[in-house]
Order: C-alpha cells, then sequence, then structure tokens
C-alpha cells in the first residue's frame, strides 16, 4: 500500500506479543542511548517489550510496520494512564488527575523525519483522552533537541518541570552513615498510610500508592530518624507526634523489569574499571570509589517516594540513600533517585556527577483543548512545587 505521493504508507497499530516482539527489540537496538561511534547504554527488557509499562493501571504499546516491508516494525511508543496528585492548592482533600505518561519512544533512523514520531504520538494521546485521562506528559534528556522538537513544537506541550536524576555505584566498600541518623524498616500498611497521610498532595502522587508499595519489585519502605529519643511505637502515634526530623523513601527492583549495558567502551576504560573493583575488592578499608561493571548486564534499584520534614531531614535522606547502596551490594550495580529541582533534600543526597543528569526535562499539555479548571488553572504551564512523586514503574 501507498499513499496519494506514491510512498509506502506507515501503519499505527497495537502491539502484537505473539508477531511483535523481535521487531521491537530491533528497533530498540537501533535507538540506543548514546553517540554514534561512541559509548551507549543498552536496555535488555528481559524479553517483554511491555516491562516498563505492565505494572500501571492501565497501559498500552503501539508500533509503526511500514507496508513495504509488510511485518517489519519502524517505531513504537509506550504509555499509561493513572490518577496523581496535580499539587494545586485547594482546601480539604488534595486535588487529583487522570494523566497519561508517555515513554519509549522510538523511531527507525530509515524512518526519521517522515511524521512517524508524530502520528504515534497522536494515536496514544487519543487513547488517554478515551482512557479520561485530562493530561499527558513525558520526559526527556534535554540535550535531545529532536525528542524537544517534537513535543514542545509540533505536539504542543510546554516545558513542565526539570528534576535530577542522582546515580550512585555500589562498590564492594561500605558507605559511611551518618551516625546521628538512624534507619528502620515500615510495612507496607504503615508505609502506605504515612505516605497519605503526609505526601498525598505531592506532584504526580499515585492515587494507587497501595498497589506501588505492595508490588513485587518493591523491594520496601524505609524511615530515618534524627532524634536520639526517638522509639517506634507505631505509624498513628508517629503521625501524631513526630520526630524532630526525619525522612523516608521506598526502593524498587529495575532489574526485575531490565537490565542495562554500557556498550562502545574503550579496553583502557574497562581496564581501569576491573582495576578499581580488584583494588576495593582487596582492600575494602581504602574505601576506593570503585567502578561497578557496567560493561556486561547489571541491575539497578531506584529510590522512589522520598519526602521528610526538620531541621535535619536532609541528613535523614543521606542516610537512607546510604542504607540503600549499602543494602544494594552483590544485588545491583547503581541506585538511583529522581528528586525536583527545588528539593530542599537532594542537597546532601551521595551521587556521582558523571553517572547523574543534572537537569531532566518533563514536558506536559492539556488534553482536549480548554482550561483544566473554571478559573482558569492549567497544570501544564503552572509553578513548579518543592517536590514531585516519581512513580517507579515509570522509570
Amino acid at each position: 500500500m501507498e499513499d496519494a505521493e506514491g510512498k509506502p504508507r506507515v501503519i499505527i497499530r497495537e502491539y502484537s506479543p505473539s508477531t511483535d516482539r523481535a521487531g521491537t527489540e530491533a528497533v530498540d537496538r537501533e535507538c540506543e542511548v548514546g553517540q554514534p561511534g561512541g559509548m551507549s547504554l543498552h536496555a535488555d527488557l528481559l524479553g517483554d517489550p511491555v516491562a516498563r509499562i505492565r505494572h500501571s493501571p492501565a497501559y498500552l504499546m503501539l508500533v509503526a510496520e511500514t507496508s513495504a516491508q509488510p511485518g517489519r516494525i519502524v517505531g513504537l511508543i509506550r504509555g499509561t494512564v493513572k490518577s496523581v496528585a496535580t499539587g494545586k492548592s485547594c482546601p480539604g482533600k488534595p486535588a487529583f488527575a487522570s494523566v497519561g505518561y508517555i515513554l519509549g519512544l522510538r523511531v527507525s533512523p530509515s524512518h526519521r523525519r517522515m511524521g512517524v514520531a508524530l502520528r504515534l504520538v497522536g494515536h496514544l494521546e487519543r487513547w488517554f483522552s478515551l482512557m479520561g485521562a485530562e493530561y499527558a506528559y513525558m520526559a526527556t534528556d534535554k540535550s535531545n533537541e529532536a525528542s524537544v522538537q517534537l513535543f514542545t513544537g509540533r505536539c504542543g506541550y510546554y516545558k513542565f518541570r526539570t528534576p535530577s536524576l542522582l546515580v550512585h555505584p555500589v562498590h564492594a566498600h561500605r558507605l559511611r552513615a551518618p551516625r546521628r541518623a538512624a534507619v528502620l524498616s515500615l510495612d507496607a500498611r504503615d508505609a502506605e498510610q504515612l505516605y497519605r497521610r503526609r505526601f498525598s498532595h505531592v506532584e504526580l502522587f499515585p492515587a494507587d500508592i497501595g498497589a506501588v508499595l505492595g508490588n513485587r519489585l518493591s523491594l520496601g519502605t524505609f524511615l530515618a530518624v534524627v532524634d536520639e529519643g526517638f522509639k517506634w511505637r507505631g505509624v498513628e502515634h508517629f503521625l501524631a507526634s513526630p520526630p524532630a526530623s526525619w525522612a523516608v523513601a521506598s526502593l524498587w527492583d529495575c532489574g526485575g523489569v531490565f537490565r542495562l549495558e554500557m556498550r562502545g567502551s574503550s579496553r583502557l576504560r574497562r581496564a581501569a574499571a576491573a582495576a578499581s573493583r580488584a583494588l576495593d575488592r582487596a582492600a575494602k578499608w581504602m574505601r576506593v570509589p570503585s567502578v561497578p561493571n557496567f560493561f556486561r548486564p547489571f541491575a539497578g534499584w531506584f529510590a522512589y517516594g522520598l519526602g521528610g520534614e526538620g531541621d535535619d531531614a536532609a541528613l535523614a535522606a543521606k542516610a537512607l540513600y546510604v542504607s540503600f547502596v549499602n543494602r544494594a551490594r552483590g544485588r545491583a550495580a547503581a541506585v538511583a533517585v529522581e528528586v525536583a529541582a527545588l528539593d530542599p533534600l537532594r542537597r546532601r543526597l551521595p551521587h556521582w556527577r558523571s553517572l547523574s543528569c543534572a537537569e531532566d526535562l518533563w514536558c506536559m499539555k492539556r488534553l482536549g483543548g480548554g482550561e483544566s479548571d473554571a478559573d482558569g488553572w492549567d497544570w501544564a504551564k503552572s509553578a513548579p512545587g518543592q517536590s514531585i512523586f516519581v512513580d517507579p514503574r515509570e522509570v
């Protein structure tokens, strides 16, 4: 089949796991993150192209197929829909909205600049609207000019938020934790109650937080307290009489969804990294800042739901993050967390700049036209708040 100009048509349809897996994996490989001829980050979805979205309440994966070679996939896109807090100030309960999240947009190099990405986004947005979504948003590297131009220049999105992705590698030695902070584990019920009572107003807080915390990939929720006289007496007592300073966060095992691998590195770089690991294993007391073996498939952990209160909340957050890195020894190669640009907790979080992204870019738009509320408030155009809740199901 050809279009009016005699060119092969591109058909947008829903992904079929029985026939499209190999084709979508091929497109993902063609679109690895990195510069041509240099290092690139490869993501292995462990044979399940829908792995990154299937834990969300509603999800869809679309593919673009060329009529010139029936069955050949030349593009793909993934999306989810859920209810989240908007962060809008209002009396009573926090304001919630249904939102669609776009991720994993890929187009083969051979079919770029042909409108395939625009059509994929349009089809997914129509599904969002059918599912009742009021907004759509996406995340990209701010240096990805093609992606930024597509969404802000052609699809009507606004630059929305610029959080930071902070990553710390896992070493053979343990990181030193702040002595003034104590870390304890919460059960899922206490964690859900704490999150709902203290953080349900935070932007993008998921209405189904219980499902997130109860997911098999969630490794638990942890509380760090900076208060010498504190004793845990249950969540109700904690909420009624909180300690002087505290922070809470949960852990997610991304390795249960995908594995990452750094490709295209030089032999010298690999040798230097291997030498740092060998020295770290042999002399842990030296606390060598060793580089994990990122050059073969590795698992990562993601810290989510980070929040806290008190003058030393940033110290408590550091204690949590250090405990996560130490807990990951032998189980993951790196631990990551994403925090808002204005979040005061970020200043004490340990991370490696070379592995982190100082300024991610999130874009959002209102679906269906018109204003969000009678008062003219539009979340997509609103000022950023102090914190955001990054759903680990969309990492």
